[in-house]
């Protein structure tokens, strides 16, 4: 049996508002029985997308980052269960997985200081450990014919999102990644911070291109490596197109498709790329939700699109009254690729 976190019927209940004369969603997704075998289920369901969840922070904390991406998933589904079930998006379209149990490593993770030697090790160690269950699971949902939308937790888990597709596929895929950091640094122990050179590295990854990097962010060397691999690794920084105005946004946007479209590629948007979303790395500068939105679309839509990967929002760390909107803007994100995908 995986680590997997069964959502319930009880569960959603208790998480979806009913309105008289309204329909939202959570009345209508489809949960998987405990009884079942969750992937002969998902397999014979005629549901198009599985939701699955990844309640980790350990990811960033290896990687010198704020914790709290551990509360993305809860609150996404909060607000994802609670959206009108209309014409434009349907809930018996929409399999809840659940989420990947972690508690254990969290709670070992949480006694570890990254100052000390050994213990960053360790957390390398348990990134890893969560590594090969998420490839696990993807590997599972695209074998059976779906499209997997996942809710981090760190950046960490694009590693895994990616090998799991590549060995659905049986080769390496592309990927697509709206993030302020490449997110492809040193290989030096497994962190939110080299999921995408890891994969590369180990023959899962084929083409990358990072969607509005923000130039201070990024490391000689890493732009060093880029520019080595030209063939297969390629950017356009926010500034390029928000600043100086070089490039456009449209204009980026098909370019960045028509650099992977050739292969199957999954969706990165890693939420610290939007200005004041509560995340472990928050912003004050970088491109609208609006524009995130329009990104979404405009990649979901591609045949070739194979996964959407929504990551690094921490709800826990907004301590005013609005700590839900972090949630409802994932809800946003997750029902435009539904919508490019159905409409």
């Amino acid at each position: 049996m995986e680590k997997i976190n069964l959502l319930t019927v009880k569960e959603l209940a208790k998480i979806t508002h009913h309105r008289s004369g309204e329909i939202k969603l959570g009345e209508k997704v489809i949960t998987i029985p405990s009884n079942e075998n969750i992937w002969e289920f998902i397999s014979k369901c005629d549901a198009q997308f599985v939701v699955f969840g990844i309640p980790e922070d350990i990811g960033v904390k290896a990687n010198l980052g704020r914790v709290g991406t551990a509360s993305a998933y809860e609150s996404a589904l909060k607000s994802l269960v609670n959206v009108q079930h209309n014409k434009f998006c349907k809930g018996n379209n929409i399999i809840v997985l659940g989420h990947l149990e972690v508690t254990e490593e969290l709670q070992e993770a949480n006694e570890l200081k990254i100052s000390n030697k050994e213990h960053k090790k360790r957390l390398f160690t348990l990134v890893e450990k969560i590594d090969k269950e998420v490839s696990h699971i993807i590997h599972q949902i695209i074998k059976c014919d779906k499209i997997p939308i996942v809710i981090g937790g760190g950046h960490n888990n694009a590693y895994g999102n990616i090998k799991g597709l590549a060995l659905a596929k049986g080769k390496p895929v592309n990927a697509i990644n709206f993030d302020a950091h490449t997110d492809f640094r040193i290989l030096e122990g497994r962190h939110s911070g080299n999921g995408f050179s890891y994969a590369f590295e180990e023959g899962f990854l084929k083409k990358y291109f990072v969607f509005g990097l923000h130039e201070n962010f990024v490391s000689k060397s890493v732009f060093n490596s880029i520019k080595e691999q030209d063939t297969r690794l390629k950017y356009v920084s926010y500034e390029e197109i928000e600043v100086r105005k070089q490039k456009n946004f449209a204009s980026q946007l098909e370019e960045g498709l028509a650099f992977i479209k050739q292969d199957p590629f999954g969706i990165e948007l890693d939420l610290d790329a939007i200005p004041h979303i509560y995340s472990s790395a928050m912003t004050l500068s970088g491109f609208s939700v609006q524009q995130a939105r329009e990104y979404i679309h405009y990649f979901g839509k591609h045949k070739n699109a194979a996964y959407l990967h929504i990551c690094e929002g921490a709800p826990d760390l907004d301590l005013t009254n609005n700590n839900h909107l972090t949630g409802k803007l994932m809800a946003y994100l997750i029902t435009d690729f539904i919508k490019s995908k159905v409409l």
